[in-house]
């Protein structure tokens, strides 16, 4: 076992996929940004995933690209049915974005930096949708972001 260091949680860019938002997050192990080539599958990922979500969705959510230090992860997380995250996973233990496929049962679901990125993305659709519920403020939502080493 390792001892924890933190890492650089980096917004990257507000995406548009067809009449989606998604924030677009980059986690990186011992480097500021994860690789290019990860930020890009994980954008072809989401829009792939996306033609395919669970109905009653507000069309908002975050992509995380997770540059780890053995294996690249990318999580496509999206807002419905209110409070409820939808969340779907790729990974590939070769560390190799071109390898991405999406976890199994088997697989970790998220890690302790994973949880970080969904906690901040919580409190904010809970600041900013849920206790507003009578004008959900979901621009305000799109333009909390998170910028830090955790």
């Amino acid at each position: 076992m390792e001892a924890y260091e933190p890492r650089a949680f980096r917004f990257i860019e507000l995406l548009t996929i067809s009449d989606w938002r998604m924030k677009l997050y980059g986690i990186a192990w011992r480097r500021e940004s994860p690789r290019a080539q990860l930020l890009e599958t994980a954008k072809r990922i989401a829009a792939e995933e996306l033609r395919n979500a669970a109905p009653n969705n507000y069309k908002l959510g975050f992509i995380g690209a997770h540059g780890g230090r053995d294996a690249c992860f990318v999580f496509v997380d999206y807002w419905g049915n209110e409070n409820e995250l939808f969340h779907r996973v790729f990974l590939s233990r070769s560390n190799d974005p071109d390898t991405l496929t999406p976890a199994k049962s088997s697989d970790s679901s998220v890690c302790v930096w994973d949880l970080r990125l969904q906690f901040f993305e919580r409190e904010a659709w809970i600041k900013h949708v849920l206790r507003k519920a009578n004008a959900p403020d979901f621009q305000a939502y799109l333009d909390d972001r998170l910028n830090e080493r955790a």
